[in-house]
């Protein structure tokens, strides 16, 4: 299909029609099924079909279409109510619009929306400040971003910028997002071949073992380069949601301040409370030289980032405050008044200690669930509200997604493993929500063995 220009008038009538649904309060069942055509035939026509396919693979159909989100659950056109164990993939960490996030940013909008670029804006600083009091250590500085990539993108050029130094030591499995420098450091061949060459000065080892970090690193000097730090999460998201061996982090922390390189600790997915503590690097009691903040950071209703980073690497960026990078919507007033209003409400709503509980509660009966039916289910991992079930074929768990979903339950896979799928629900669910979820998983998976056996037998 060729697409002409349309007239003004055409532009205008769709415009207007598109308004029309958002302003009301409900939707027609002519309105319902119109939304539901346009939405397929906009993302066949102006998007792209794969997406479609792709959430074919967990949906079966495409008249599910999002149109309304609040606590633990969200809504299609229809009315039709689905728990969301998805979560943005850790996005909504408070939920689908939080009132405090949500009033905060409508009273900023009241007052003015972006920032003029020129002038002081008050909000800016406001939020780095309150980064710094909650951040581990003497974390200090901190650059907002518009998305975790972003943030990465950053943490990668201040290490280079305030060290001299060029390489950097990141893991396998690992993502970081999929701008070019945040892909380079990120580990799985799927997303990087495509791009060849990335960024030069990246070399992946396994995650969870320090000693190979060590190795690369006096390797990488013994022939005469330089390493400006080692990337990585707290757990591994993308990876299949895997947690590092004990001492991991407090080697990593030593490896680093031994060859002066920087410690760099990803928690865009794992910062603001998910894991049950408030950040991922609290677990194991050690300290970044920087860490990047995400998806969770604007409270589920605004998209912000943040790279926050010790003092002393920022005489660069006192030198010339534009150097590191230009983001033009970065640490803008509403995104900044909906991260006040998040941090705020995760402190006074003990987030991270809502996530600890639920998550092992959710944990326990998985556990369960997974020793009566090993042949289905291999494992069951997780810290706080980020919790990965291991299936023992991808199959398995594609099909689980399905069964769940036709239960009006959204789970999904991880990126950069395809047997495991995540449960990352809002801190705020129910756990009387939880064991609607957990009795349809204990259900699902009972059914998954039994059509297993049945097809041994036959």
């Amino acid at each position: 299909m060729i697409c002409m220009r349309k007239s003004k008038e055409e532009v205008l009538r769709d415009a207007n029609d598109i308004l029309s649904y958002i302003e009301k309060q409900t939707l027609t069942e002519a309105e319902q099924k119109k939304i539901i055509h346009d939405s397929v035939y906009n993302f066949t026509h102006y998007v792209n079909e794969a997406i479609l396919k792709h959430r074919k693979s967990v949906s079966n159909d495409f008249s599910v279409v999002e149109w309304k989100g609040e606590g633990a659950v969200f809504y299609d056109t229809k009315g039709d109510e689905y728990i969301d164990c998805l979560g943005g993939y850790g996005v909504f960490l408070l939920g689908h619009r939080h009132p405090n996030v949500v009033n905060a940013v409508k009273s900023q909008i009241d007052r003015y929306a972006l920032h003029s670029q020129e002038l002081v804006d008050p909000l800016r600083g406001y939020l780095s400040k309150l980064v710094a009091a909650i951040t581990p250590g003497d974390l200090q500085h901190t650059y907002l971003v518009n998305c975790g990539t972003e943030a990465n993108e950053m943490a990668l050029k201040l290490a280079r910028l305030a060290t001299g130094k060029k390489w950097f030591i990141s893991m396998e499995n690992g993502f970081h997002g999929k701008t070019l420098g945040s892909l380079s450091a990120s580990g799985k061949a799927m997303f990087r071949t495509p791009y060849m060459p990335l960024v030069p000065g990246f070399q992946h080892v396994a995650f969870g073992d320090a000693e190979a970090v060590e190795k690369a690193i006096h390797h990488l000097i013994g022939t005469g380069e330089t390493v400006a730090g080692v990337i990585v999460e707290p757990m591994q998201g993308e990876g299949g949601v895997n947690l590092a061996p004990e001492g991991y982090f407090q080697r990593l922390r030593e490896i680093c301040d031994k060859y002066e390189c920087l410690l760099i600790v990803d928690e865009v997915q794992t910062g603001m409370g998910r894991t049950g503590k408030l950040f991922g690097m609290d677990h194991y009691g050690v300290v970044p030289d920087i860490m990047t903040l995400g998806k969770a950071f604007g409270g589920g209703v605004m998209p912000i980032a943040a790279m926050v980073a010790k003092d002393e690497l920022w005489d660069k960026m006192e030198e010339n405050p534009f150097l590191l990078g230009s983001s033009t919507f970065g640490g803008n007033p509403l995104c900044c008044a909906a991260s006040i209003a998040a941090i705020k409400t995760i402190l006074e709503e003990d987030i991270p200690g809502q996530a600890e509980a639920k998550g092992e509660y959710i944990l326990d009966r998985l556990k369960k669930i997974q020793s009566e039916h090993p042949e289905v289910l291999k494992d069951v991992r997780g810290l706080g509200l980020l919790i990965g079930m291991e299936f023992t074929t991808n199959e398995l768990g594609y099909t689980m997604a399905k069964y769940l979903f036709n239960e009006k339950i959204l789970v999904s896979g991880t990126i950069n493993n395809a047997t495991v799928i995540r449960l990352e629900p809002p801190a705020v669910i129910s756990y009387e929500q939880l064991d609607v979820v957990l009795d349809a998983i204990e259900r699902n998976i009972a059914l998954l063995a039994n059509e297993m056996n049945e097809v041994t037998v036959k």
